[in-house]
């Protein structure tokens, strides 16, 4: 049993954090610019970016180097301080966390490399690989407790990502999530059900959604996997609801009250890993931490789309199933 099983096990439901980006631009990252970079320039932020979650209550932080291979630094011209970006991402979530005073893991966010793999683009199954591997290097050398491969579409990727990561390390617990967009389909056309049937076979931990089209694609997304793996750990990091144009500012319509909604329903479903994705704040995972943990009753505010009746009626029917059991 590894470090996320045996909290798992101690703990049931683990609340991870929301998002970086949104988070980052507040303390004044400007469009454009490398994020990973400010774990060098501006350490600072970012650690208070991780102690405004870890206050919040996430259990599992996630580490700012979701754009951290060479491909995705060579657009800065940073292609050759991978390890260095990488191991100073971990480093800087590991001091966040041992302000803490209570155990938090750390998760060495893995994003995708941006190219597309042969035949459909130019990088190859090899360089993928590689370029996983050098990042995992510099997260695990920073001391994160694991490996989080997230947002992707290709499931070749993951697996690259997957290999690169084991060619550092062993044992080091390994998650993935995909992002699932229009007919619960990633931009790759992956399925749910193959998702399931790819990565189990992989030596992971957990795998999940994160991102996606909206919140209720995702969820219905993560009842289909319960239902096709009833023993598998599952991850999830919706979107705070669905971007809107306020005037200059993008604002995602999800409310701390919908997001509390949307754990709760995560949690009767079977999802041991909750959380959020893009424009999830500080007070989202508040509030979904409380709902959680029994220690508020749960928000009635709901997701504005319709296919939200979809997911009502499945995680009834999955409560029905556990009653009668």
């Amino acid at each position: 049993m590894n470090i996320l099983q045996r909290r798992i096990e101690e703990n049931g439901t683990l609340i991870l954090d929301g998002a970086t980006g949104t988070e980052l631009f507040k303390r004044g990252l400007e469009s454009g610019d490398p994020p990973e970079m400010w774990n060098i320039e501006h350490k600072d932020r970012v650690i208070d970016m991780h102690r405004c979650y870890i206050e919040a209550g996430s259990d599992v932080i996630l580490t700012n180097s979701f754009g951290g291979t060479h491909f995705r630094l060579k657009l800065h011209k940073l292609q050759d301080r991978v390890v260095e970006i990488n191991r100073a991402a971990a480093e800087v979530a590991r001091e966040a966390v041992a302000e803490a005073g209570r155990p938090v893991l750390v998760a060495g966010s893995i994003g995708p490399t941006g190219e597309l793999l042969r035949p459909m683009g130019n990088m190859s199954y090899e360089q993928a690989v590689e370029a996983f591997a050098e990042q995992a290097r510099g997260l695990i050398e920073g001391g994160v407790d694991l490996l989080w491969i997230e947002t992707m579409s290709d499931l070749d990727e993951v697996k690259a990502a997957y290999e690169g990561g084991r060619q550092v390390s062993a044992d080091i617990p390994i998650c993935a999530t995909m992002s699932f967009d229009t007919s619960a389909r990633t931009m790759m056309g992956v399925s749910a059900a193959a998702a399931v049937e790819a990565l189990s076979q992989l030596d992971l931990t957990a795998i999940g959604a994160n991102c996606g089209n909206n919140m209720p694609d995702t969820e219905n997304v993560m009842i289909t996997m319960r239902e096709l793996n009833p023993d598998i750990l599952l991850i999830v990091k919706s979107n705070a609801g669905m971007p809107q144009w306020v005037g200059e500012d993008l604002v995602y319509d999800g409310t701390p009250e919908v997001m509390g909604g949307y754990a709760h329903r995560m949690r009767e479903v079977g999802v041991q890993l909750i959380g959020g994705c893009c424009g999830s704040t500080p007070e989202h995972i508040h509030l979904m931490k409380q709902v959680v943990s029994d220690a508020i009753p749960v928000p009635e505010a709901m997701p504005t789309q319709e296919a939200t009746i979809v997911n009502l009626q499945m995680v009834g029917r999955k409560r029905r199933k556990r009653r009668r059991g």
